[in-house]
């Protein structure tokens, strides 16, 4: 790519202190016009910290912002898209009720005589959603969209705004390789048209597909900036982690028990179909497939969740009668969800309650809260997991996400399962912390807790799996051994 010679955007010295944490410490960026700029590390090297601060979000501490080499102090987030500067929330920050063209213009509608002129707009968000390459009419509600459309409506509301650079956090995390493809499309075209774009993610492969220029954060600074054709993901990886890491999937061997779970004909109304799977102490099961094969749908049902037409479920050989979470909890079962934000954690209650809420009975004495017991749990799996918290009092939506996926873990180890469920563990997260969590599920099965992981990342299930099936369309495919599971037949396998 020819660069262009003047940056768009530099920022110098940005510093940033939460109490008691450092979050970011004399951070310098540059980014120029028309390139993609992958900015990785792990969770809580900083990378959305200063992203914040450029969207104005947060203030800085110390440091200055230069934008076409002047300088500007970003007093929010309005005079951030005022500057021409975007962000695209992992969580995207879309209204459901609302129509595709209301959502582009929302709080900033065009008017003609004091009255909002909705022929206008129309026309202006049909010009912009063809420019993102999303055929869908302006007067779609968003609700019936799916994530990745949704997303390019985001897009679409950026450059609403005349957007100069745009900040994508995690853009892919829930989209299909198709999906990924297509917003990897409309970024080319974005960079074709001088607009500089930062693409946070963890996904090594994606970075070296679209970035024509990788930085590195690890620890609240800026460690390395480097060219994407001259980099390797082995030298990013070192950068990010201060360490080679040169095995992610650990797998070390454990002795293979009794049959821990056992599900037999499972259905449910209107999607599942006939699933029979078990899984025994001290062996990992992976379920493959992909997205919407229904593998997530098959661990709501056998929790207790959603609720399941027919099928029987034995654990450790004996029937048990599963229609609620308590029921699965009584049985033995833990769950860490797909979306831990959403469903694993309670964001404004501490670390420490996070962790010993579903281990609530062995923390209470004559139903009442016994904070010295809630204490004494939430640090044990605090050490264990190595959660970096500054304390256990600390609001959980403040950690990294590396830190909240320990936490949802530590949850549900503090009730001693027999069977514990991991629904995409390492789903975005850096390599530092999928180690961490690979390492731990290792101890796991190790003491004798049989563990089912849903995985999307395919070198995860076959690196960590003893067994895997595979999901199609509601139904298992068939089972791989792991001596005979490779990528090909796999996908093979999903796909038919």
């Amino acid at each position: 790519m020819a660069r262009s010679q003047t940056p768009l955007l530099e920022m110098k010295g940005i510093t940033k202190q939460f109490p008691g944490v450092l979050a970011l410490d004399n951070v310098t960026l540059t980014v120029y016009p028309g390139e993609v700029l992958a900015l990785v590390g792990e969770n809580g090297a900083g990378k959305s910290t200063l992203m914040k601060i450029l969207s104005g979000v947060y203030k800085k501490d110390a440091g200055e912002i230069l934008l076409d080499g002047k300088p500007v102090e970003i007093s929010g987030p309005l005079h951030a898209r005022q500057l021409g500067i975007s962000i695209i929330y992992q969580e995207l920050n879309v209204l459901n009720n609302m129509n595709i063209t209301e959502n582009i213009f929302v709080g900033r509608e065009k008017k003609k005589n004091g009255f909002v002129d909705k022929k206008l707009q129309h026309e202006e968000a049909r010009r912009l959603l063809s420019r993102v390459g999303l055929e869908v009419d302006p007067h779609t509600r968003t609700g019936r969209l799916s994530t990745a459309q949704k997303q390019m409506v985001e897009v679409a509301k950026a450059l609403s705004t005349h957007a100069r650079m745009i900040i994508m956090d995690e853009p892919t995390s829930s989209l299909t390789d198709k999906e990924t493809e297509m917003l990897f499309g409309i970024i080319r075209k974005l960079r074709a048209d001088g607009v500089a774009i930062v693409f946070i993610s963890h996904r090594m492969n994606e970075i070296f597909e679209i970035s024509d220029r990788i930085a590195v954060m690890r620890d609240g600074q800026m460690i390395q900036s480097m060219d994407a054709a001259e980099a390797t993901e082995q030298k990013v990886i070192a950068a990010m982690v201060g360490r080679d890491v040169n095995n992610l999937f650990v797998k070390e061997p454990a002795p293979i028990g009794e049959v821990a779970l056992e599900v037999k004909n499972l259905s449910t109304k209107h999607f599942l179909k006939d699933i029979s799977f078990n899984v025994r102490a001290g062996e990992i099961v992976g379920f493959a497939g992909l997205v919407g094969a229904g593998r997530s749908e098959v661990m709501r049902a056998v929790f207790g969740i959603d609720p399941r037409e027919t099928g029987e479920i034995f654990v450790r050989g004996r029937p048990v009668n599963i229609r609620t979470t308590v029921d699965a909890l009584r049985a033995g079962l833990g769950f860490v969800p797909e979306d831990r934000k959403e469903q694993g954690l309670i964001l404004k209650m501490s670390v420490q309650h996070n962790a010993s809420i579903a281990a609530l009975p062995s923390v209470s004495k004559g139903g009442f809260l016994d904070k010295k017991r809630e204490r004494r749990l939430a640090g044990e799996y605090i050490d264990k997991l190595r959660v970096k918290t500054p304390s256990q009092e600390q609001r959980v939506m403040n950690l990294s996400g590396g830190n909240q996926q320990k936490v949802v873990i530590a949850k549900w180890m503090a009730t001693h399962p027999s069977v514990l469920i991991l629904d995409e563990p390492t789903r975005g997260i850096d390599v530092g912390a999928k180690k961490e969590i690979h390492l731990l599920m290792s101890e796991l099965v190790a003491q004798g807790v049989a563990i089912i992981m849903i995985s999307s990342e395919l070198p995860e299930i076959l690196g960590m799996s003893d067994r895997i099936y595979v999901m199609h369309d509601g139904r298992i495919k068939g089972e791989i051994a792991r001596g005979e599971a490779t990528q090909e037949s796999v996908m093979k396998m999903a796909i038919s």
